[in-house]
């Protein structure tokens, strides 16, 4: 192999991360068909990465010959890379479990820890695209690669899930985003703070509004349940105008929501006709249908509205 095909798979593998990365968090905001042909892109980047495998291992001895310093940061990155692939290609064959955590969780969690690995990689090791790279030869690999890529995401086994690529859960799996932890909830002194107004749990779980809405979770399942509790535009009529709802967890975690949008959100009590437990949200855990399950806000204790648009949030919480 030629050092301009070396580079050539090099720049080519940068572009296929870039993508792959980029696809995945764009999937995890989006449902239904959006989100479908963004997962159809996410999982052809990835079974590229792995054609090109071949050629890169050729790039890799030919690297390591040389006397480089922090030869372990590149091991750690493809170790990274190979972890996110296995189990990205173990959630789409069917197998979405491995023990107590998910193959999707081990996919998104291998992905984000080789990120430094990746800049540094990109800071000691620098690509240049050169105008050699981009004549007709070069477009024709890459067309070949791609076509090869989609032929095999169209091959791949799949048990039937949600256009996410979640699979069906018959009840709601309690998980926590990140570094969330199940608080210690003192039912008799919690209260609901909504403006000037601190709700009772006798007095919300008084309300039986009720909505059948489908929770899909990050973590690679979705179930369809019938909740119940109150809907919010009966709790936050009270609190004055605003455009924005920003509702908060008794651990920090928050996420903000147009004010227009409360009609069609419950603040949810029970689920299929009994009590929330702890994993769940008790005493009372957030229902948005359409939106994915780390916008299902649990352990609420303060839902506050004013003017700052419902979109000044990052796309995924970072608590």
């Amino acid at each position: 192999m030629n050092s301009a095909t070396g580079r050539i798979t090099n720049l080519a593998l940068l572009f296929l991360l870039a993508l792959a990365f980029a696809s995945g968090w764009v999937a995890f905001e989006l449902s239904g068909q959006p989100a479908r042909a963004v997962l159809l892109l996410h999982a052809a980047a990835g079974v590229a990465i792995v054609l090109l495998v071949p050629w890169k291992s050729v790039v890799a001895k030919r690297g390591l010959r040389r006397p480089r310093t922090l030869k372990w940061a590149s091991f750690v990155l493809a170790f990274g890379v190979a972890v996110s692939i296995v189990f990205g290609l173990l959630h789409a064959a069917g197998h979405p479990d491995v023990g107590y955590l998910t193959a999707m969780d081990f996919h998104v969690g291998a992905a984000v820890c080789v990120i430094p690995f990746l800049l540094w990689h990109l800071v000691a090791r620098p690509l240049r695209l050169r105008a050699t790279d981009l004549e007709r030869r070069s477009f024709l690999k890459g067309g070949l690669l791609a076509g090869s890529a989609g032929l095999a995401v169209a091959l791949l086994p799949s048990a039937r899930r949600a256009p996410t690529g979640s699979f069906h859960a018959a009840h709601p799996i309690a998980t926590t985003w990140m570094f969330d932890s199940v608080p210690a909830v003192d039912v008799a002194a919690w209260r609901l703070v909504i403006g000037t107004k601190a709700w009772t749990y006798e007095e919300l779980v008084g309300y039986s509004d009720r909505i059948s809405a489908v929770i899909d979770c990050t973590g690679g399942w979705y179930s369809e349940q019938v909740w119940e509790g109150a809907l919010l535009n009966r709790l936050v009529e009270a609190g004055g105008p605003g455009s924005s709802i920003n509702v908060r967890s008794a651990t920090g975690y928050s996420r903000r929501f147009a004010l227009a949008d409360a009609g069609r959100m419950l603040l949810a009590t029970r689920v299929a006709g009994s009590p929330l437990d702890p994993g769940h949200g008790f005493p009372a855990r957030l229902v948005v249908p359409g939106q994915r399950g780390f916008a299902w806000v649990k352990w609420v204790v303060e839902i506050e509205i004013d003017d700052v648009p419902w979109w000044w949030q990052p796309p995924f919480p970072l608590q």
